[in-house]
């Protein structure tokens, strides 16, 4: 016999453990289905436990700054105080209690196993199979992709997941992918006395972002030793039990203790059931309208990685805020993209908001953009070694409002939220040249990059 419920929720990432939460909290009949732990990636192997690496990571490198500055420092980099900190503070040592108990004092019923939809509003559970009265929610987030080279699948190559249970930091470290995953971590271990080689089969790191960040985070990562080699076609990848050798066809062959494997997450739309209401399952994401509802299945809903709109925790902490007033029916809420906001956690951070240049061109969007150094700010010369970065804007002309903007610098991910409101707002740009940037701030290279944004 199926049991019945209002809500049936797949998923309990923040996304998932949000709207559950919220509609339990209501007054709602809520089963909660999660086949790891409550709280998904974010809380104990993405956002928060690799950026404690990162942080600690940063204060070494900090360190390294002191002299010239304000004396002289001795640094002894020791990955185990960073190792025992995301045991004890940021996951508990991967245990859910504190999360999973949570959701039941909100009312909800927490059932673990992998949910697989068997038609509109029925779901099963190993053995147990689940019916909706009058909503499900798909937020399985994704998974991390090995691509198919020949070799890698039967070596033991990590994924973020690896990265962030190590116990120590490896003599050396292969990343391939030089995306936001692989450019945080790649930095941060190198910090900690790794040898790290980028490996990324673009002609750029962060190539999804503005040029000019691919170009001074090349040159930042050169600084510090990590090697970087782009536009690559990788023949195959072996084992031998202590190393891996990557080969690189006619190049020299990359060799490091550990390999890391950063090139994307891809939903699995076959193991949710996803034909079963009518979607492909070989499709990158769910299609879904303004409210998140799965097009052509009215009463399911979608949210987070699962949608393609942005593998962020914003993003589905975002939408499922939308989730939770339709099924309320007690606000007419729609998703808007204009202004989705991103940070890549490096040092310099890159933090970027709406569209690049390149894409607002491709879009037929007649541009103006400027950029002022992070370093010619008076900020940024006070700040000294590490002041890297820069301001760049993206206005339409014809509209004359921002349609994107990228700061890269110290505090880079901060000084994005005010650029974040302009976007979203459509603040005019004769609004932003005349308003008072407090000084000496970061934020104060916005105003000197909007004076650039001449007619």
């Amino acid at each position: 016999m199926a049991e019945t419920a209002e809500v049936i929720v797949i998923g309990l990432g923040p996304g998932g453990e949000d709207v559950a939460g919220r509609l339990a909290e209501a007054g709602l009949d809520v089963v909660g289905v999660e086949a790891e732990l409550v709280g998904g990636e974010c809380p104990y192997w993405g956002c928060i436990p690799s950026k404690m690496i990162i942080r600690a990571a940063n204060l070494l490198a900090e360190g390294a700054r002191i002299s010239g500055m304000a004396g002289d420092a001795v640094l002894t980099p020791d990955f185990g105080p960073v190792a025992t900190r995301i045991r004890t503070e940021a996951t508990d040592s991967w245990d859910d209690t504190v999360a999973a108990d949570r959701f039941t004092r909100k009312g909800g019923r927490l059932v673990r196993g992998r949910a697989q939809l068997v038609g509109e509003g029925r779901v099963v559970v190993g053995d147990q199979q689940f019916v909706a009265s009058r909503a499900v929610v798909i937020a399985a987030g994704a998974k991390p992709w090995a691509p198919p080279i020949e070799g890698l699948a039967s070596t033991p190559f990590w994924t973020n997941r690896e990265a962030i249970e190590a116990e120590e930091a490896p003599s050396s470290l292969a990343v391939l992918g030089g995306g936001a995953i692989g450019v945080e971590l790649a930095q941060a271990f190198r910090r900690f006395g790794s040898d790290v080689t980028v490996l990324e089969a673009a002609q750029s790191l962060v190539s999804a972002e503005e040029p000019e960040a691919s170009s001074a985070l090349g040159d930042v990562f050169a600084a510090e030793g990590i090697t970087v080699r782009t536009g690559l076609s990788i023949g195959a990848i072996h084992h031998d039990g202590d190393r891996f050798t990557i080969d690189l066809g006619d190049a020299e062959p990359v060799i490091a203790e550990k390999l890391l494997v950063a090139v994307g997450r891809r939903p699995d739309l076959a193991a949710l059931g996803m034909a079963s209401i009518g979607i492909d399952e070989n499709a990158p994401a769910v299609p879904v309208d303004e409210r998140l509802r799965v097009i052509g299945a009215p009463h399911i809903w979608a949210i987070g990685d699962i949608t393609g709109k942005g593998a962020f925790t914003h993003m589905a902490m975002y939408q499922a805020d939308i989730v939770v007033h339709d099924i309320l029916n007690d606000d007419d809420v729609r998703a808007d993209y204009r202004a989705v906001p991103r940070v890549t956690v490096t040092d310099p951070e890159i933090g970027s908001v709406g569209m690049t240049e390149r894409d607002a061109r491709a879009r037929g969007i007649a541009v103006r953009t400027a950029v002022t150094p992070m370093s010619s700010s008076a900020r940024g010369w006070i700040h000294g070694p590490g002041n890297e970065g820069f301001i760049k804007l993206v206005e339409d002309a014809a509209r004359g409002v921002l349609v994107g903007a990228t700061s890269m610098g110290p505090c880079g991910g901060e000084v994005l939220g005010l650029l974040s409101l302009a976007v979203a707002g459509a603040v005019p740009v004769e609004t932003l040249r005349h308003m008072i940037y407090a000084y000496p701030t970061f934020h104060r290279a916005i105003q000197d990059a909007v004076s650039k944004l001449e007619p």
